[in-house]
């Protein structure tokens, strides 16, 4: 049995060092970022008229989306306000050259490692309650299924009239007096979710670890996924979707792509299903199949876990005249791109304005066709960094809250076994980690004993006990 010590705190400067992150920017940087924020919007409609709202964790500043979603006859009008980056960064230029070195907002749990500026990205561009922003505005018309019919998008100055979190909207919903902004989310995002489970989409009903201070140091706490934030999430998507088809009309722009499940991936998973008596059915989908699941009960938790060989070989796509051969997302069961946080994500700002040229009926400027090919390299690498730095971050808590406990036993639920070790879930704390032991059952629940707990290394170690 292994204990090491350390301050939980201190190690997070040891994964900014670790992995090179850089909170501070240049001197020119900042220079940049000042004189950007008195920048005029030039020449857009104002349509602060418009009642738009954002929904964001609590204490969020980097706020990159504002919404309405109101009724209009039988079908629903969709209005999503996009922060306007493509004003403040100037292609070429210092600012320009050092967001594409980051690549997006790297999140630890004592503070994020911006992709911008906070002068930019928490002040002059966020969409903030109560002040006009410049923006590039979404509009959707629908169907009463919820099918967008027709979509515009445009630079536009819009104001946000509130900031919700997703508890308090979520709460809202519940007591029955939503914000007249959203009061239509509850219809609409349900009829999107319905059309997402027809085409398909796969998602994964995984526990979310989050890290939260505890006052002393840090804990590990699973949030539920409220039905608000799957209605928020549909917005989004359904905006990637219609980006992604303006740029496949158009022949030019970047894709967020994922391949289709591999059949072997599929059989297996179905295999897994006979397994633990999981009923399904030779016409449903992986998706369908995984949507149809409870996902408080062990078996779903454990092909949960098996359907994560479905999702493999995600990238960036970029083209200008010949479309690539894979255009879809098998996550959304559609062509998708990122517009919808350019605050926190390099390529959204690149492909907004690809949006914005093809819709005005122009050729992409030069300096955008000619960044096109270098962002999938540039978002590959960046989205590793941030997956490694998150996952440390997660080894370390998760060693930390453990330390005092090793030689303690718990109860696991067994998400994936091998011959000799397994992959296992204990809910609180939630955590997931190894297991030694042979052919642990999966969907099962078994005593395991915590045998090693090391923040240093941060690593943790359970056996079957």
């Amino acid at each position: 049995m292994v204990i090491r010590t350390g301050r939980a705190d201190l190690a997070f400067d040891g994964i900014r060092t670790e992995f090179g992150l850089r909170s501070s920017f240049p001197a020119a940087v900042l220079a940049e970022a000042e004189a950007a924020v008195s920048r005029s919007p030039g020449d857009r409609p104002d349509l602060t008229s418009i009642p738009l709202v954002t929904i964001d964790p609590p204490g969020a500043k980097d706020l990159d989306q504002a919404l309405c979603v109101q009724k209009s006859g039988d079908g629903f009008v969709v209005h999503y306000a996009i922060a306007d980056l493509g004003l403040f960064v100037t292609p070429g230029e210092a600012l320009d050259l050092e967001v594409r070195q980051r690549g997006q907002t790297i999140y630890l749990p004592d503070g994020n490692v911006p992709l911008h500026p906070t002068v930019l990205s928490e002040g002059a561009a966020s969409l903030l309650p109560g002040v006009v922003r410049p923006a590039v505005l979404w509009t959707f018309t629908c169907s009463a299924a919820g099918v967008s019919t027709a979509v515009e998008v445009r630079r536009a100055l819009v104001r946000s009239q509130a900031q919700f979190d997703y508890a308090s909207v979520q709460e809202s919903f519940d007591a029955g007096n939503p914000h007249p902004s959203v009061a239509a989310l509850a219809e609409f995002g349900p009829l999107r979710r319905a059309l997402a489970r027809e085409r398909g989409a796969i998602e994964l009903q995984l526990p979310e670890q989050e890290i939260e201070s505890n006052g002393e140091g840090w804990k590990l706490v699973t949030r539920p996924r409220a039905a608000v934030d799957s209605w928020n999430a549909e917005i989004s998507l359904m905006t990637g979707m219609a980006a992604a088809s303006l740029m496949l009309e158009a022949r030019v722009g970047i894709l967020r792509t994922l391949p289709d499940p591999d059949v072997a991936a599929v059989k297996t998973l179905r295999k897994s299903a006979a397994a633990l008596r999981v009923p399904w059915p030779a016409d449903v989908s992986p998706g369908a199949f995984l949507a149809g699941l409870d996902a408080s009960k062990p078996e779903a938790l454990a092909l949960f876990t098996d359907a994560t060989r479905l999702l493999r070989g995600a990238g960036y796509s970029a083209f200008n005249g010949t479309v690539p051969e894979v255009v879809t997302h098998a996550g959304v069961a559609a062509p998708y791109t990122h517009v919808t946080a350019p605050l926190r994500r390099l390529v959204d700002r690149f492909a907004t304005e690809v949006c914005l040229a093809v819709s005005a009926g122009q050729e992409l400027p030069s300096w955008l066709a000619e960044a096109l090919p270098q962002l999938p390299s540039l978002m590959g690498a960046s989205d590793s960094l941030a997956s490694k730095v998150e996952r440390a971050s997660l080894d370390l808590v998760e060693a930390w809250v453990l330390a005092g406990r090793v030689g303690q036993e718990f109860d696991a639920v067994v998400l994936r076994s091998g011959e000799n070790d397994a992959e296992v879930f204990v809910a609180s704390p939630p955590i997931l980690a190894k297991c030694a032991g042979k052919r642990l059952p999966e969907a099962e629940t078994v005593r395991v004993r915590l045998v090693e707990a090391d923040p240093v290394e941060r690593k943790v170690r359970f056996e079957k006990a």
